[in-house]
This record gives structure tokens, C-alpha cells and sequence, in this order.
């Protein structure tokens, strides 16, 4: 039991990290290989959207295998704060997806289609941009707290 639980609660932050690491990879190959910045950003914002639902699936097992391990006492009860780390990327990952992505996908529609139809001092251009950045951060924030539930994980013996 105690070895299935630990198992798949860093199975699940593999899968989790991992495509938060080799996101930015993919997204950078999108925009310097397709000339079309529009068909780029198309892909880029698909592959995130699947990255998203794979760590909000991900983040959810790791809650749930944390609280029984702690229960089972597979896991100290320290772990509680890989816990805390955990709903904190959850919340960042489903702030991102259902509040940021929305809000740039209408500042796109109200372009045109194409963000970039419209010239950078566009207010919908400029939101876009604004609303982009924020993404990256909070994509940065969410992999920072992956690194910090690694170790967290890895001190729990």
C-alpha cells in the first residue's frame, strides 16, 4: 500500500511537471516554425488547454492520495503543506483556464479573429498582451510550486 500510494502521487506530478516543463518548449517550436501567428497561437492555446485539464486531473489525484497517506500514515503529517502546495496550483491552474484564456480569447474575437490583425496600441491588443503575460506567470508560479512540492515529497522519509 505504501509504496502504490507514493508511486502514483509522483507518477501524477511527473505527468503534471513534466508538461509544464516542456510547454514552453512546444510553444516556442509553434511560433518559430508556423509562419501564421494566428494558426500558432491556435495550437499553442489547444496544447494548453489539454495541459491545463491533465494537471487539474493530476493536482486532484495528488490532493486525494496525499489525504490518505496521511490518514494511513504512509505520509507524515507534515505533509499537509504538499497539500496546501498542491490546491495552490490547482487554484492558479483553474484561474488560468477559466478566468485568463476566456477574457484573451474575447479580446481576440473582438479583433477579428486574429490578435494580431489589429495594431499593438489596439486596446483589445494591448489586454491581450497584458492578459498573456499573466498567463506566463501564473504558469511560472504553478511549476515553482511543483518544484517546491518535489522536495517536499522527497524530505517526507
Amino acid at each position: 500500500m505504501k509504496t502504490l500510494l507514493r508511486t502514483l502521487v509522483w507518477l501524477a506530478l511527473i505527468v503534471w511537471l513534466g508538461g509544464l516543463f516542456f510547454f514552453p518548449v512546444a510553444a516556442s517550436a509553434a511560433f518559430s516554425t508556423i509562419a501564421d501567428t494566428h494558426t500558432a497561437g491556435t495550437i499553442v492555446a489547444k496544447c494548453l488547454n489539454v495541459l491545463h485539464h491533465e494537471g487539474l486531473y493530476a493536482g486532484c489525484l495528488i490532493v486525494v492520495l496525499l489525504a490518505i497517506g496521511v490518514a494511513t500514515r504512509v505520509f507524515r503529517p507534515s505533509i499537509v503543506v504538499g497539500i496546501v502546495v498542491t490546491l495552490v496550483m490547482l487554484g492558479l491552474t483553474a484561474f488560468s483556464q477559466y478566468s485568463i484564456i476566456p477574457h484573451m480569447e474575447k479580446d481576440r474575437i473582438a479583433a477579428g479573429g486574429a490578435i494580431d490583425s489589429v495594431p499593438k496600441t489596439d486596446p483589445r491588443h494591448t489586454d491581450f498582451d497584458r492578459l498573456h503575460r499573466n498567463s506566463e506567470h501564473l504558469e511560472e508560479a504553478v511549476m515553482i510550486c511543483g518544484v517546491i512540492l518535489v522536495v517536499l515529497l522527497a524530505r517526507d522519509r
